[in-house]
This record gives C-alpha cells, structure tokens and sequence, in this order.
C-alpha cells in the first residue's frame, strides 16, 4: 500500500470535498492517506518527500488558478512523483503552460472514484514500465445512481471552526460540507458542470449522505452546506434527503444551490424543504438582460427572477443570488440596471461585493465555443494559458475598464458592510461607464428580516472570481484564504 497526499487550495471556504471524499476511498483500500488545505496549511517539502503519490483538486476557476503555482513547487521538488488531478478544471491543468505533468500522471473529471483507485493501485509499479508520452486524461460518469461509498474521511484536515460559519445576526453556526448528487441535468452554456457531466447528474447514495451528516453534526456542525450543483436536479431524491435529515437532527439547518427554473417548477416542495431546515438558496440569477439569458441558456427571465425570489421569501427561505455582470453581449445599461435590480429586490444584504464584477469564463470545452454566435466570435482574443481557456474583449472598452475597476474594488471591500460595498460599487459603475446615477430605486416590501438577520455564510469570494492578492501570495503557506465565496461558477 502507498502512501497518498491529498491537496486543495480552494473550495469555497468549505473543508474540501475534493479531498475528504478520496481520501475515504483510498483509505478503504488501506493506503496511507494525509490531506492538506493550502488556503489553511503549509505544503512542506517533507510532505511531499514522504508521499508515494499526490492528488490534486480542482474543482473551480479559483481553485485552478491557486494551483498552478502549487503544482509548479511540486514538480520543483519531486518531478517524478507521480500526480493525479481531478475536478472540473482537471483538463485545463493539463494543458497549462509550464505545468510538467508526465506519464504516470492522470487528469480526470466526473465520477473519478475508480480511475483514482486504480492510479493508487499502480504507485508501487516500477516507474520505467510506464508508456512514454503525457499524462492520461479522462472523463468518467459512471452510473446513473452510485452504490454506497465509505462516508467522507477528514484526514487530518482542520476543525470545522476553522471554515465558512453560517452567519444569521448575533448567531453563528459551524457548518459541514457534503453533496447529495454531482453534475447537473441542464446544459447552461457558461457553465463548466455541462463540458464534463453533458446535462447529466449523479445521485449520492442516501445511506452515505446521511452517514456523512451524521459525523459532521457529532463533530459539531449545525448547519449543512450541500455543495450540489443543483439540489432540485433530482428533486425526489432532494425530499428523501431532507426529510431524513430532518426526522434525526431537527435542530439542523441547511442551504443548496438551485435554478431560477426549478425553484418555480417546486414551489410545492420548497415549503416541506424549509420546515425541515432549508434556510439559505444560492440561486445563479446571471443577468437582468433578456440578451445575456438567452445567449447564456439559462432556461429563465428576469421576470421569472422576480417570482422565484417571492417564492422563496414567502417560505422564509432567503436568496443569496449569484450574478455575471461582464459578458460579451452586456452593454453598459446591463451593468447600471443590475445595481437597481439588486436594490428594487431588496437584495443588497444578500450580495458579496464580488458579484457585481464577476467576468464570464471561457475555458476549454465551454459550450459557447461550440458554436459561438457573432458579438462572441468578434470578442474572442485568442489562448489565455495563464487563465486556463479563451480571452475575450467587449467591443466597448469602457465595459472592460469597468469591470476591472469593479474587481479591485470588490477585493477591498470584500469585508465591508453589504451597504457600504454596495454603494461604492454602484458609484464605480456610474462614473466608468459614464452614465448618470438617479439614485438607487427603494426596495419592494419583500418581507425579509433585517438585512443583518438574514442568513449567510461567512465567505465573501466566489468559485470563479479571480484570487485575490491574498489568496496567490498566500496559498500553500498558511494564509492563502482570507476571502472566500459560495455558489457555483
């Protein structure tokens, strides 16, 4: 048996899902397991001089990013180790510039449980026996339902003090991590979930999610934070869960992420949700253009927005929406309209400052590649290597420069009360893109609480924003996540 080192850099402020479930796996099979989080802890070359192989998480553009660097030390200090990369963003690792990953490396996506076992299997094997060439890269679903798994395994990786709280006024909550189901039924054309699961999803076992809640609520946790890409893509599976979850720990309460489409397609299952605990929706909004929707597949209109938003307050259930201010096709009234959206909804509370500069994505396999429309295919700037995928210009570069002073800004007010941070962006917006500001409309009667009564979890980043200067200088030493986010990019 070998012994395995577990890394991630960054997943959304949670204890990293990307090492607890391996790290579960791999012990079964009666490895050595040890597992790090670089936005936590230090990667030490004794580390890595005592490790057989080493697994990488990259769930995420964040995370990507942050890895780069973490992959380039590995290499400088064993080049023959051999690495195994998982994640949605595992493909554009191997194809980075500057990152050496050889043969007895692997890159996978989707269900990666056993090409992982089987790479495991293989440490011992005598290196020269491996074929010639780059590493091998997979994409795996698996089957329709996964069989029961060895519940998540924390290997050594911190407290769940030292991770995201839920926060709701003077209350804080400790908060575990676990999913119910990967991938995702809907083919949104931004999305990196669509280039590997191809509009599919995948149930976790019920006896394994229950099992993992079990452990993280004796450990402490009273809250839950499903990390699902939607928790209503398997919405019989979602009751099931909820009710169990419900029946044992009463006290506990829970938050997922879920579409505009079928928040309106459930509305009779959100109230059961929220009396067993649901009390938090992250909900991917995008836009307030008709435009942007449309070209994004969203499968929702702003209108549509409005309603889903009702539904969940008048349940008590609050919205922590999640926004892409900067595409090709915005024009600078897109960006204005946001902020009077955001206010009219009542939802400046509900917002981390990082939501109003978020820039579309482009990375490989992304489906608006396929067959780009013309304003995309006029905005494309060629490989972005150092991003993981395509670059893209607006056509008015005053949106670009807009968005780019929004980013900074949004860094330096990532801690900042949710109305300062708004009201600075706001201003930001209006001066850059030159359009006068008749002032913020007055919120609707949403019957929401206080805004510092409503629920939240305490990050502040978001899985496909840039790191902030804090998060590269520090990855990997100790101090690498001083912001982090929720949602999905």
């Amino acid at each position: 048996m070998s012994r395995i080192l577990l890394l991630s850099t960054y997943e959304l402020g949670a204890r990293p899902l990307g090492c607890t479930v391996p790290a579960a796996a791999l012990a079964a099979d009666g490895h050595e397991v040890r597992a790090l989080d670089l936005s936590l802890g230090t990667l030490e070359p004794r580390a890595l001089e005592e490790s057989d192989g080493v697994v990488v998480s990259v769930p995420m553009h964040t995370a990507w990013r942050l890895t780069m660097g973490v992959l380039a030390q590995i290499r400088g200090s064993r080049p023959d180790v051999p690495v195994f990369v998982h994640g949605l963003y595992a493909v554009a690792t191997a194809d980075a510039a500057g990152v050496l990953l050889g043969p007895r490396d692997v890159v996978a996506a989707g269900e990666v449980g056993p090409a992982l076992r089987q790479w495991a299997a293989g440490l011992g094997e005598d290196p020269g026996a491996s074929p010639a060439g780059g590493p091998s890269r997979l994409v795996s679903l698996g089957p329709a339902r996964r069989g029961p798994r060895p519940p998540q395994r924390r290997a050594g990786l911190a407290g769940l003090d030292a991770y995201a709280h839920l926060v709701r006024g003077a209350e804080e909550r400790l908060v575990g991590t676990l999913e119910t189901s990967t991938g995702c039924n809907h083919t949104c054309r931004h999305c990196p979930v669509p280039v590997v699961y191809a509009g599919r999803s995948r149930a976790v076992a019920l006896e394994t999610t229950l099992a993992e809640a079990d452990a993280l609520i004796a450990e402490g946790a009273r809250h839950l934070h499903l990390a699902d890409p939607d928790f209503l893509n398997r919405p019989t599976h979602a009751r099931a869960f909820a009710r169990a979850l419900h029946g044992a720990h009463p006290e506990v309460s829970f938050d997922a992420t879920v579409k505009v489409s079928h928040l309106l397609r459930h509305a009779d299952l959100l109230g059961e949700l929220a009396r067993c605990g649901l009390v938090l929706v992250t909900t991917a909004l995008e836009s307030t253009s008709g435009t942007v929707l449309a070209r994004l597949h969203k499968g929702h209109t702003a209108a549509e927005m409005r309603v889903a938003l009702e539904l969940l307050r008048a349940r008590r259930i609050e919205p922590r929406p999640s926004f892409l201010p900067f595409t090709p096709w915005t024009t600078r009234r897109d960006v204005t309209d946001l902020f009077d959206f955001v206010a009219e909804e009542d939802l400046v509370h509900n917002l981390d400052a990082v939501q109003y500069a978020i820039r579309l994505l482009l990375p490989p396999g992304s489906l608006l590649l396929a067959d780009p429309d013309p304003v995309l295919a006029a905005s494309l700037a060629g490989e972005d290597r150092a991003n993981g995928g395509t670059a893209w210009r607006a056509a008015d570069p005053a949106l670009d420069a807009c968005q780019e002073a929004l980013a900074a800004c949004a860094e330096q007010l990532a801690d900042a009360d949710a109305r300062v941070a708004y009201d600075a962006l706001r201003a930001v917006a209006h001066e850059r893109l030159g359009l006068a500001d008749q002032g913020a409309p007055r919120p609707r009667a949403s019957g929401a609480p206080p805004g510092p009564e409503r629920p939240r979890l305490s990050e502040a980043w978001f899985c496909c924003a840039e790191p902030t200067r804090a998060q590269l200088a520090g990855v990997g030493r100790g101090r690498g996540c001083e912001a982090g986010g929720a949602g999905v990019g």
